[in-house]
């Protein structure tokens, strides 16, 4: 950042759809479009398409945010885009680490990402659900998520979409301990399987933060979304009609889904920010 641009910031976005239709990259170009005009900052948004074309952004960038994708974040290891993915993140990772460097990049990561990031630094297991988890469900903070700066003004459990076909489980907790990190949240109780709850936040060290939900997706896209005719059809097809009248009721719920998209990003902006700022 400029130091004589005040209220300038640069985002970059790392779309890590694959070219696949999805509603996620317009919420994040939402969130970042209104929390600019709120808070009356001047913002540069750029994208950069990790999969398709191998683009990543370099340390130019005063704020990063890696978005959720479909498919294996198995499969990838030691494809061309990993490696380039991979690459920023130990530059990113070299540049917050130099002393030199006060104002530091802050990384938020969205599901498919943060399993990618759990997986790079082997701090948890990665792998394929029994079933898919998909829908509005309670995420239930740790008493580190309670004290996060990113779910301040959220309840506890909050309200969160869900859509993913892997998990992360089984946490190393002294490698985390060492990285500086913190496991913030984990998934529903599910006492009627015996499966180990998911983690669903962490924070990986100062600057770093990742959840396996996502805290973009917006109330009202997401119902105008699922209430089209062909979307609602696969939604049918693949997990029931009550999973989809479930939905559409969450998603108009004031309480759910509306205060986590208020909330989660715009903290994290917010935070970045403040740093930048104190720095």
């Amino acid at each position: 950042m400029n130091w004589n641009e005040k209220n300038k910031y640069k985002i970059a976005i790392l779309d890590l759809n694959d070219g696949f239709e999805n509603q996620g990259m317009r919420c994040l170009r939402d969130i970042t479009k209104k929390w600019s005009e709120e808070n009356d900052y001047s913002i540069t948004v750029e994208e950069f398409n990790v999969r398709e074309k191998h683009e990543v952004p370099g340390t130019d960038f005063d704020i990063y945010i890696s978005s959720g994708g479909p498919g294996s974040p198995l499969d990838s290891k030691e494809t061309e885009w990993e490696k380039h993915y991979f690459k920023w993140l130990q530059k990113i990772e070299k540049w917050n680490n130099d002393e030199s460097n006060f104002q530091k990049k802050h990384v938020f990561f969205i599901c498919h990402s943060f399993q990618l990031v759990c997986r790079h630094y082997n701090v948890a297991n990665v792998n394929k659900r029994k079933s898919t988890s998909f829908g509005v469900f309670p995420i239930h903070l740790m008493q580190d998520g309670s004290e996060e700066t990113v779910f301040e003004g959220l309840q506890n459990p909050f309200y969160a979409v869900d859509s993913r076909d892997y998990q992360v489980t089984a946490p190393d907790h002294e490698k985390i301990r060492e990285m500086g990190g913190k496991i913030l949240a984990l998934e529903k109780e599910r006492p009627h399987v015996p499966f180990e709850r998911a983690i669903m936040a962490m924070r990986f060290n100062n600057y770093f933060i990742g959840t396996q939900f996502h805290p973009e997706a917006d109330a009202c896209g997401m119902t105008l979304h699922l209430l089209k005719e062909d979307k609602k059809k696969i939604v049918i097809e693949n997990h029931g009609e009550e999973k989809w009248k479930s939905m559409i009721e969450h998603l108009n719920d004031p309480d759910k889904i509306v205060l986590t998209y208020n909330h989660v990003l715009p903290n994290f902006l917010n935070h970045a920010v403040s740093n930048l700022v104190a720095a």
